[in-house]
């Protein structure tokens, strides 16, 4: 398990990207395109979301997951594949939506979606599911106020990487927007809890597994240890949390649009040895950017050589990510 340093981890400053022209701004737009070409996993820094807003939710998350396990079922979904609300320990096993079979992930959960229902949506399967109701915990204000705070800043952080990742595709800025009118983007707490022995051979924090939709944008404690990527030579390799960065990947729906040019990563939590620490708490939130239920995936001109063929029929979004979901639910 090689580890990495803060130093030798793709960062990209997505300000000074912004702030660019020219010249400039096109070489930056490469080297993007050959970070996701490479890993799909870098961090991204200048990107001006208020430290008071990341603060108060990480506090507030903090604060959730210390409640009694009987307060915290209260939020509990209502009934199984319900993609809201709390999942405690031994519900979910990530690495099902690969289809392999693996004991339940050592972690618990909160997760919400979307904060508002688009005008005039009617699709039965979007209703109720990526538009459910977000199952708020009770008496927790403080929590639902940090909570949305943090949401609205990760949706607008991602419209802007999206641009970002649309130039290093060589595409118009603004390409990607029309998918990103009502995205049905999701949010993640999730706490993994102190241990007191080491887990069994083959249970992980969270299984290996890929993101399903366009990028995943990952706060990890400080400090934190035990995320994993697959590098392209097949082996895993640590990636640990940058000072003032977000942590990104690319997901599922990317590797299809870019016909596999972007690459979805192979992704764990792995229990690290007790005496560094690896039985210790560990909690992170993970902003699950998806674009609208409606938007038709295909692969991108722009991704595809004269005469050749893409790897992927198109799909729809919504469906797409619902399908892979219900694959994770124990």
């Amino acid at each position: 398990m090689p580890s990495s340093s803060a130093s030798d981890f793709a960062i990209f400053d997505l300000a000074a990207f912004e702030a660019a022209s020219g010249e400039t701004r096109a070489a930056l737009a490469r080297e993007l395109d050959r970070i996701c070409r490479e890993t799909g996993f870098l961090a991204i820094s200048g990107h001006g979301v208020a430290p008071q807003v990341i603060a108060n939710l990480s506090a507030r998350a903090r604060a959730f997951f210390d409640l009694a396990p009987d307060t915290k079922h209260q939020a509990a979904p209502p009934y199984a594949g319900y993609p809201y609300g709390y999942l405690g320990p031994g519900v979910e096993a990530l690495a099902k939506s690969r289809g392999v079979d693996s004991p339940p992930d050592l972690k618990e959960s909160f997760n919400a979606g979307p904060l508002s229902t688009p005008e005039g949506m009617v699709d039965k399967d979007a209703l109720s599911f990526c538009f459910a109701d977000n199952i708020w915990p009770a008496g927790q204000d403080e929590f639902r106020a940090a909570w949305e705070a943090y949401f609205t800043a990760m949706t607008d952080l991602a419209k802007r990487i999206m641009r970002a990742f649309a130039e290093a595709l060589k595409l118009d800025t603004h390409f990607f927007d029309p998918c990103l009118k009502n995205p049905i983007s999701a949010m993640r707490a999730l706490n993994y809890p102190e241990l007191d022995r080491a887990p069994p051979d083959g249970q992980l924090r969270a299984g290996a597994h890929t993101d399903y939709g366009s990028l995943t944008i990952l706060l990890p404690d400080a400090g934190s240890r035990g995320l994993e990527i697959m590098t392209p030579e097949g082996a895993w390799r640590e990636i640990p949390p940058v000072d003032g960065a977000f942590v990104i990947n690319i997901g599922d729906l990317m590797a299809r649009w870019t016909n596999d040019r972007w690459v979805s990563t192979l992704h764990r939590v792995v229990n690290i040895p007790a005496e560094q620490g690896g039985l210790k708490r560990r909690q992170s939130i993970a902003f699950f950017h998806q674009p609208d239920w409606h938007a038709e995936i295909a692969t991108l001109p722009s991704c595809l050589a004269a005469g050749e063929a893409s790897k992927y029929e198109p799909v729809l979004s919504g469906p797409y990510l619902m399908g892979k979901f219900k694959k994770t639910v124990m």
